[in-house]
């Protein structure tokens, strides 16, 4: 099915509509744009102008989706509750929205059998034009000689505090060349501020201070930095001293 610019907006408002609200931007892209940039191993097996859509969580996201979800619903099984609740949004929003179509549906989380990652998830993000993906190859003349520095995505608006959760791949839905590809924001434009970054990235992640190479409109609340500073291992028992899970022998019989 041919999609024009019309539709593609249509689907972006739809999805937005349902998940705008619960703290998630969507920002649509070809999949061409994204293949184009990595080698062919890395390819979505996908027609170039086949549509897609990233999902960003933005810090919204943990007061209006995960905390009442863990209210509402709470988490099953052992898996990590933050990705529960972003598969129960994102693939509520996509049965409901889009009932009949083939919508291809990959989390930040999932891995393939030969453990790499379902997509790339700042690959998807900066050429949807929804972030920046900074790299090594992004800082001339650098210092850091022989060492791998990793990339990380600055936000427009939030600076690092986000995270990219899913990309929906509309398998039968076509975009033709009226769909232009858009320039993701430079935010971080200068040699010294990208060198400032990176380190901060690579060399003291723990301290969060790269999440703020920009002033962001919005950073986490403090209740949703307890949570992520809390290693993965305790974050259960965490939500049970927040209400949310019973012990067993609390449970009714």
């Amino acid at each position: 099915m041919a999609a024009s610019s019309a539709n593609v907006e249509s689907v972006t408002r739809i999805l937005n509509e349902r998940l705008l609200q619960l703290g998630f931007e969507v920002y649509p892209l070809k999949i061409g744009w994204y293949n184009s940039v990595l080698p062919p191993s890395l390819h979505l097996p996908y027609r170039d102008d086949n549509l897609a859509v990233v999902v960003l969580s933005t810090p919204g996201m943990f007061e209006e989706a995960f905390l009442p979800f863990m209210e509402n619903s709470g988490c099953k099984g052992l898996s990590d509750p933050i990705d529960q609740c972003v598969r129960h949004c994102v693939s509520t929003a996509v049965s409901q929205c889009f009932p009949g179509q083939k919508v291809d549906v990959r989390y930040d989380y999932e891995l393939l059998p030969s453990r790499r990652p379902k997509f790339l998830a700042q690959t998807a993000a900066h050429v949807s034009g929804a972030a920046f993906y900074y790299q090594q190859s992004d800082v001339t003349d650098h210092t850091w000689a022989t060492k791998k520095m990793f990339g990380v995505c600055v936000h427009p608006k939030f600076g690092g505090w986000f995270a990219i959760r899913a990309l929906l791949v509309f398998e039968e839905m076509t975009v033709g060349s009226e769909m232009v590809q858009p320039v993701p924001p430079d935010c971080v434009p200068t040699r010294e501020g990208r060198i400032q970054l990176l380190e901060a990235f690579n060399f003291h992640w723990k301290d969060w201070s790269y999440r703020d190479i920009i002033h962001p409109v919005q950073t986490y609340s403090q209740k949703q930095r307890d949570y992520f500073t809390t290693p993965p291992a305790q974050r259960f028992a965490l939500l049970k001293t927040w209400g949310f899970l019973q012990r067993e022998d609390e449970r009714p019989t």
